[in-house]
């Protein structure tokens, strides 16, 4: 089976507040560093893990995480040389842009692929252009314009001042509804909480997809029981280097022990993410 894992988290490191990165400490992730010291690094690391694609993780959140807008230019000149394999994902955050329409154009111009929204950590919910943060439109209207994927953050956070009430992903049927050309993932289908929810998000809405990134393989069948009722829309995912992520492969073989149909393991693995990302 090919594989593309559309959420794995290769970020500047170095930008991280120290309690955030105490709590990513990880006895099994001894030599995460090392692999993610370079592009090449990585790309040898994926061919081990028989992993073909990834989308690399990035977003804005000096407040929560300490990355900062400089993340973007930070992730374009990493995959630079492999952009066949990762695919830079970036962000822009509202709260810390005067010009949010120029700068979603900056950003996507550098070639990132994905924009990634994280409402407990960016502090906003994924809706509040309706409110006083109205340049939050801006972001989804020149991915939607482009046909650029915007992924969400739903579910909750254990991090420090991380803000949980933004954790229900809810406020994104707005969003589903008033940019209908946009593509949507939700990032971890909501775990844990909102499962249900995201879920309903996904049936409901054309151009809502899941992602089960985070959600231990073993368990997926309790958190998202009709998985392959929704096979069609859902994106294969690890966290990878988060804690309790052994190795991309493992979670593979824990998700292939499953015993799903080899057409609905295919389109999760491999088809649905290579024609969102063509």
């Amino acid at each position: 089976m090919r594989v593309f894992d559309v959420h794995i988290h290769i970020q500047p490191w170095e930008m991280l507040k120290p309690e955030v990165l105490s709590m990513l400490s990880d006895p099994s992730h001894a030599n995460a560093k090392d692999i993610l010291a370079s592009a090449d690094n990585v790309v040898r690391f994926l061919d081990r893990e028989g992993v073909e694609r990834v989308c690399c993780i990035n977003y804005v959140s000096p407040d929560v995480m300490g990355f900062t807008r400089e993340t973007n230019d930070w992730i374009a000149d990493f995959t630079r040389d492999h952009r066949d394999r990762l695919l830079p994902v970036g962000s822009v955050n509202p709260l810390h842009e005067i010009n949010v329409h120029d700068e979603i154009r900056r950003v996507l111009d550098l070639g990132i692929r994905m924009i990634k929204i994280h409402p407990p950590h960016q502090l906003f919910a994924p809706n509040a252009y309706h409110g006083e943060l109205w340049q939050l439109a801006e972001i989804y209207r020149e991915c939607e314009e482009r046909g650029v994927p915007v992924m969400f953050h739903t579910g909750t956070s254990v991090f420090p001042r991380a803000r949980n009430i933004f954790a229900d992903p809810m406020p994104i049927d707005d969003v589903a509804i008033d940019f209908p050309r946009l593509p949507i993932i939700l990032a971890h289908a909501g775990r844990p909480l909102y499962g249900e929810t995201a879920f309903f998000l996904a049936r409901r809405h054309h151009n809502v997809r899941l992602d089960i990134s985070g959600i231990p393989p073993k368990a997926l069948l309790r958190y998202v029981p009709r998985v392959a009722d929704l096979a069609d829309k859902v994106l294969w995912g690890t966290d990878w280097p988060s804690p309790g992520v052994v190795s991309p492969r493992k979670n593979i073989d824990d998700f292939l022990a499953l015993g799903l149909s080899d057409e609905v393991t295919r389109k999760i693995l491999w088809e649905n993410a290579a024609r969102l990302f063509p």
